[in-house]
């Protein structure tokens, strides 16, 4: 899952301004960072996994054997889906060190010849997926480390259902109304006390898998094969539940950009690997014990929540606090990712523009979207008063995160064959394997969609008909706008010979269509029949990588004595600020300090005969006329600024 790191103003574990400057950093700072941002959400399923995935085997009765097949099957999803797939094979697959989804896409995008067709209907829908699963990772994670208060001694009388949605819900609306302010003077604490809740986690197992060390066994991954191949329907109801192991994996390319491919691969292998198979095998031993305690006293065995139960009972509150904290952190990550994401989505052109604030000074990936934040705090509330608890919310986990899986593998394809140049069938012995497992988890989890797994997909549908209306409407509107349009070197050439009234200064029109004349000009000249003595007709254009070199941020070609073209390039992660670029470009940009800047500001009306269904234009133009002003979104001073415009029928 894409993310933006919550660390970014701590000095020792943050995510640079731009690329280059992790070498800046120390391997074991970052590594530091890594832990507490990266992994949180993967970190903290050893709340639920093993607990979810054992009370689907338990359905029809338990036996030793079961218990085997469902710890290898979580051991091997950990060791081939995240290692195997995302640590060794698709953390290769960066775009200028960036990472997830939509730099997947903006990578596949640069090999293809064409920018649209099926890998950007990939992208959209690897993008509307995830933010199903923002909406409930928090409510899961939140929830099911409150409801440890259920476990306390002597405290389930206290500790109701109502009073655990209660205090989770504090908790939620706590953590979205601190976003505003930015999370710069907590992050610092994000990496060491994800730290602590990794060794917490190793040390529990460790000592848990004395109960029954004939729990390692598991390791043989026949046992895994043996429980599918004999459990029919049931097994991929437990392979869903299982899939929970793995959530968060995402995260691990999506964060390349911030800390790097080493600190990553470091903080896995040497810290969360160990103690997330460890945990689990504690895990596993404890329930074979008690399988077994069950078994000699004539009992019938209970599925429980294995996690809590398992701790002492004068150290559960603390690791409740402690594991309220872990995913408190993972929370923040998906948050700050769905702004990430966001971000990248409009620069793409896939959402319209929204207002983004910075909450940093010194650090780019710091930002704050208010409309995405009540969005997602609304939907975490909606769910979490829906669901009620963490094992009815599991249901609905998996097929988002499946989904993107999917997705991510189909990009990759795309990227070993035209950006990488592989054969065809070296890029299938790498992409069918990886594939086929995420369709049988996918699969596993769609049957699950009755119980739950409705709202992740109800709501990527609604997202992805968003980003399919926004796309197809620009494009609409750019034919529209280019009919009739004149030449700018036309319109400049006739200029030359029939000169109009010339005003001193300098003047910037924002255009998306450079080498056709902007509409404001064409208004300006139709109603005020002036022109400045310094015309710069300026397009800022979004480059399918995560950063531009500064180097190359401003192009000025000169048309004739008046009229000058300016292209201001953007990396996909990055924030304009067009004013200042230009201001930098010094000679090159004559008088840029004092210049007026004029923007088109089109609105629209439907008209049947033409273009999208109603309820489409509809939905195109709303989504226009509340999409962030431009002066803003491009960080131009309000008093420098003319808008005009035209009516167009779409």
């Amino acid at each position: 899952m894409p993310t933006s790191t919550p660390a970014a103003d701590d000095a020792d574990a943050s995510s640079p301004a731009q690329p280059g400057t992790l070498h800046q950093h120390s391997l074991a700072a970052l590594t530091i960072g890594a832990i507490g941002v990266v992994f949180g959400d993967i970190g903290t399923s050893p709340l639920y996994a093993f607990r979810e995935a054992l009370g689907q085997a338990a359905s029809d009765g338990l036996v030793r054997e079961e218990i085997l097949g469902v710890m290898s099957l979580m051991i091997w999803a950990l060791i081939v889906v995240v290692t195997l797939k995302y640590v060794v094979f698709l953390m290769r697959a960066d775009n200028d060190g960036e990472g997830g989804v939509l730099a997947l896409l903006a990578l596949a995008q640069r090999g293809t010849a064409r920018r649209g067709g099926v890998v950007l209907a990939l992208g959209a829908i690897g993008a509307a997926l995830f933010y199903g699963d923002a909406v409930i990772t928090p409510s899961l994670s939140v929830l099911s480390a409150v409801e440890g208060l259920k476990t306390l001694p002597g405290a389930g009388a206290l500790f109701t259902e109502t009073r655990i949605l209660a205090i989770s819900l504090v908790i939620l609306v706590a953590l979205f109304a601190v976003q505003s302010r930015g999370t710069a003077s907590l992050s610092k604490l994000f990496g060491p006390v994800c730290i602590v809740w990794f060794l917490a986690l190793a040390a529990l197992g460790l000592v848990h898998v004395a109960d029954d060390p004939g729990v390692l066994a598991a390791f043989a991954p026949w046992h895994a094969v043996g429980f599918v191949a004999n459990h029919g329907v049931l097994g991929l109801f437990v392979l869903g539940a299982v899939f929970l192991t793995v959530t968060g994996a995402e995260a691990l390319t999506a964060d390349m950009g911030h800390f790097g491919r080493v600190p990553i691969r470091a903080a896995w292998f040497a810290l969360v690997f160990p103690a997330l198979v460890i945990n689990y095998l504690g895990q596993g031993a404890f329930a074979l014990n008690t399988l077994e305690a069950a078994r000699a006293s004539g009992q019938a065995f209970a599925n429980q929540d294995w996690f809590f139960t398992m701790i002492p009972d004068a150290l559960r509150l603390p690791m409740v606090l402690l594991a309220t904290a872990a995913t408190i952190i993972a929370s923040q990550a998906v948050i700050t990712g769905a702004y990430s994401l966001t971000q990248q989505a409009i620069h793409l052109g896939l959402l319209p523009r929204l207002s983004i604030r910075q909450t940093s000074a010194g650090h780019a990936g710091q930002i704050y979207m208010p409309v995405i934040n009540w969005l997602l705090l609304v939907g975490v509330v909606v769910l979490t008063l829906g669901f009620r608890s963490s094992s009815a919310m599991a249901a609905a986990y998996g097929i988002a995160v499946t989904g993107t899986m999917v997705v991510t593998c189909c990009l990759a394809y795309v990227v070993l064959r035209r950006r990488w140049g592989w054969s065809l069938p070296a890029s299938l012995a790498v992409i069918v394997p990886f594939l086929a497992i995420d369709l049988v988890f996918f699969g596993a989890n769609i049957l699950r969609v009755v119980e739950g797994g409705w709202v992740p997909l109800t709501i990527g549908a609604g997202i992805l008909v968003i980003v399919w209306t926004w796309v197809r409407g620009r494009r609409i509107v750019a034919d529209l706008e280019s009919d009739g349009a004149v030449p700018l070197r036309d319109m400049a050439a006739i200029l030359a010979r029939r000169p109009l009234g010339t005003v001193e200064g300098t003047a910037v029109f924002l255009t998306a269509r450079p080498e056709y004349t902007p509409h404001a000009l064409l208004h300006n000249l139709k109603h005020n029949r002036v022109l400045h003595a310094h015309n710069l007709i300026a397009t800022v254009k979004v480059l399918q990588k995560p950063w531009c070199d500064p180097g190359e941020r401003l192009s000025v070609t000169r048309i004739d004595d008046r009229f000058a073209l300016a292209e201001l390039r953007y990396g996909f992660m990055e924030q304009p600020d067009v004013r200042e670029d230009l201001i930098r470009g010094g000679d090159l940009v004559p008088g840029a300090a004092k210049a007026s800047f004029f923007i088109g500001r089109n609105s629209y009306s439907h008209v049947a005969e033409i273009g999208m269904p109603l309820w489409q234009d509809v939905l195109f133009i709303a989504l226009h006329r509340n999409a962030a002003n431009p002066t803003d979104y491009y960080a131009i001073p309000p008093n420098r600024v003319i808008e005009l415009g035209a009516q167009y029928a779409i």
